[in-house]
């Protein structure tokens, strides 16, 4: 543990964090001095780096296997961890292990076993049956969001998971809230708490509350109303279901609201395409279900919508943690029917949004989503894509966005004024002398 001290400042300087906050720091002190430790604190306040620290201090260079296991309830959360991980420039190997993804391009990347091993329980659990994972030498287990992971079902596969390490020494437990009893097959045993959470953590400093009734039980004219209302500004709408997203994501499109959407349903690369767009501008209003409440690092979210009022308060406060997050200030808005009253977690003295009767569409993003069909499995990079769409297809620096690379196939966001040229100029081109498909991301 006591390396770490002198690793930090290049770690934080790759993170680009100035310094730790105190739970981060306190997390490192209770991991340096015990086994079984078990984090509470408020959704996005930086959790992933306060046990990822720990486990790095752990890893042993000279040990060729596997040595640390973080299980997640979602993919969304796999990645976010992982590329924290891969900022941090450890020279440790991670890998990623979730369902979706296919199974033989993680046995591949499991032949060298990786250091740090990161994956939802299922996945985690088929690769264990089929001896893809080395688990006896694995000392080190995080559970993140474990409430998370235990409300989805997971209990069978989890404990299966901790009875096939047989090496396990330490195990770090995180999670955004105190309401959730810790099974006895975790195997904590007398565990030192860290609770950083409070009252205050229910509505985060900066965040502001408000509410906005519907003269109708079917709300989507108001939600309409309302988005036209708030203007261009990066907005999550939040259902209940996952019919619902599609329906409301459909309305909106017919009033000619740019939107994306996503649920648990849809298949990982429509799921990637639509969270790429929301992050780089290309659509700047998220339809979503609960899913998108937990583990999704994507900054500068101006509004959270309930279109669907939340079923708990710990539900409204995980989604209300997308918003106001590192000082950012942020707004959460509840839709009511004339069938709904005010949920009492709510204070009564809550400000009430009057809607304009005419309504002006938002501005439409000046962002578009070019596909390429290749991606860090082809040893294709950020900096290979600018060269590429420098060069090839006339681009200036400034109108070339967020850029994406995922493992077979990378997302740009170029101008969108600029988009039918550049397929034009680099229609049959190659990228790093490979011929590669490349569209609008649909």
């Amino acid at each position: 543990m006591q390396q770490l001290s002198h690793l930090l400042p290049n770690l934080l300087s790759r993170l680009k964090i100035d310094a730790l906050n105190a739970m981060q720091t306190a997390s490192i002190t209770a991991n340096e001095q015990h086994n079984n430790v078990v984090l509470l604190s408020a959704t996005g306040s930086g959790k992933t780096l306060a046990f990822l620290l720990p486990v790095l201090a752990l890893l042993d260079p000279e040990q060729r296997k596997t040595q640390a296991l973080v299980v997640v309830p979602s993919r969304e959360l796999a990645m976010q961890i992982e590329k924290v991980f891969k900022q941090m420039g450890t020279g440790f190997k991670v890998t990623c292990c979730y369902g979706g993804h296919l199974r033989e391009t993680e046995e591949r990347n499991l032949v060298e076993a990786p250091a740090l091993l990161i994956g939802t329980p299922g996945r985690l659990g088929d690769h264990i049956r089929r001896r893809n994972i080395t688990t006896d030498t694995i000392e080190t287990l995080v559970l993140d969001e474990f409430d998370k992971t235990l409300e989805s079902g997971f209990h069978e596969e989890v404990d299966f998971i901790i009875r096939s390490l047989p090496a396990l020494k330490k195990r770090i437990l995180t999670s955004a809230t105190e309401a959730v009893e810790i099974p006895d097959f975790i195997g904590l045993d007398d565990p030192t708490r860290l609770n950083f959470l409070s009252p205050a953590d229910d509505i985060p400093e900066g965040l502001a509350i408000k509410l906005v009734h519907s003269d109708a039980k079917d709300k989507l004219k108001t939600l309409f109303k309302l988005i036209c209302y708030l203007g261009n500004r990066s907005t999550v709408v939040f259902c209940n279901h996952r019919e619902s997203v599609e329906r409301t994501s459909t309305y909106l499109s017919e009033q000619s609201v740019t939107n994306v959407f996503y649920h648990g349903a849809m298949e990982q690369r429509d799921r990637d395409v639509a969270l790429c767009k929301f992050r780089n501008g290309t659509s700047n209003l998220l339809v979503t279900t609960d899913l998108a409440s937990r583990g999704l690092d994507i900054p500068n979210i101006r509004y959270i919508i309930h279109f669907h009022l939340p079923q708990t308060e710990e539900i409204f406060t995980h989604r209300n943690g997308r918003t106001a997050r590192m000082d950012a200030s942020g707004t959460a808005i509840l839709i009511l029917s004339p069938e709904e009253t005010r949920p009492e977690f709510v204070a009564q003295e809550t400000e009430i949004i009057d809607l304009p009767q005419t309504d002006t569409l938002p501005e439409k993003p000046k962002w578009s989503t070019l596909f390429i069909g290749a991606g860090k499995k082809d040893k294709i990079n950020k900096v290979d894509i600018v060269g590429f769409l420098s060069n090839k297809g006339a681009l200036k620096k400034e109108d070339i966005g967020l850029i994406d690379v995922k493992d077979f196939f990378s997302f740009v966001a170029i101008r969108k004024t600029k988009m039918g040229e550049v397929l034009r100029l680099i229609q049959g081109e190659k990228i790093k002398n490979k011929k590669v498909k490349m569209n609008i991301a649909r």
